[in-house]
């Protein structure tokens, strides 16, 4: 009797283990997978101002930033990137990438977000089926709703092959060493709808509101880079309003005149933070980190 209870037992188990193994190859046969958004961010890389002389902008953070300044040929012009740390042999650095503006507003053209994946195509599905722009053209670019630019990019990412270290002469005093991108703050049309599109795109439960500014939201990503979002002024339209880069400790008020030498408009100097305007206006700030 006993022997015969054992075996019903065992047919049971093999019969249950069967069913769940069933179950889960049809699972994965039906192709469940992960929705493609929220992102899973894996931080903040780099930017990409758009100036009518890229040389000059180049000289201008070539004498703020002691990193290595590379460039590319692109479309006629030259491209200029200011590394944000050492280049590594696997070229994974950081940077601000300078190109030129061709009748587009001087500033900051877009920002770019690391993600563990980054189906572009059913991306754009989600984001069309909640009522969102689509990914356009074929760098990757993801306008939010009032037209702001992310480029996406997955692991391996870093500094374009192409781009090779730059002939360009400049003085080699620049008084900061940038350690990787910080944050960008965007004025948006629309605070409420701008919150709904940055939860639906990077997830819920990673903002904070500015201690300083209330209107001022932070979504906090990976690698202790942020996204900061607050209603643009009365009358000024949708833009980047700054961009923010990591550096290493430094002396705000020893640091600052050298800034000013080298064309910045000084704002803000406080003992671990500059922040400034730069040869075209664009405003940046540096923070010790």
């Amino acid at each position: 009797m006993h022997a015969v209870s054992r075996i019903r037992r065992r047919s049971l188990l093999g019969a249950l283990c069967a069913g769940v193994g069933a179950t889960l190859l049809r699972r994965r046969a039906h192709g469940q997978t992960r929705a493609a958004l929220p992102l899973e961010n894996l931080g903040l890389e780099h930017l990409d101002i758009v100036v009518p002389d890229t040389a000059a902008s180049a000289r201008f953070y070539k004498r703020v930033f002691s990193s290595p300044l590379h460039e590319q040929e692109f479309r006629g012009a030259k491209r200029y990137f200011v590394l944000l740390g050492d280049l590594p042999p696997d070229q994974q650095v950081g940077y601000i990438a300078i190109g030129a503006a061709n009748g587009r507003p001087i500033g900051v053209g877009h920002y770019c977000a690391l993600a563990r994946s980054a189906d572009l195509a059913a991306i754009g599905k989600e984001l069309a089926a909640a009522g969102y722009p689509e990914p356009g053209g074929g760098f990757g670019l993801i306008p939010d709703p009032d037209g702001l630019e992310l480029q996406l990019f997955t692991l391996p990412a870093g500094l374009v092959t192409a781009a090779k270290p730059s002939t360009l002469e400049v003085a080699n005093d620049a008084p900061l060493t940038p350690l990787g991108l910080d944050h960008v703050l965007i004025a948006v049309g629309d605070l409420q709808r701008a919150l709904r599109y940055y939860r639906f795109l990077y997830g819920e439960g990673i903002e904070t509101r500015d201690a300083e500014v209330p209107e001022r939201v932070w979504f906090n990503l990976a690698r202790d880079t942020r996204i900061g979002i607050e209603p643009a002024a009365r009358a000024a339209v949708p833009q980047f309003l700054r961009f923010g880069i990591k550096v290493a400790a430094f002396d705000g008020a020893a640091v600052a005149p050298a800034l000013r030498a080298a064309g910045a408009e000084i704002l803000t100097v406080k003992p671990s933070l500059i922040r400034f305007r730069d040869n075209y206006g664009i405003t940046l700030e540096v923070v010790a980190s």
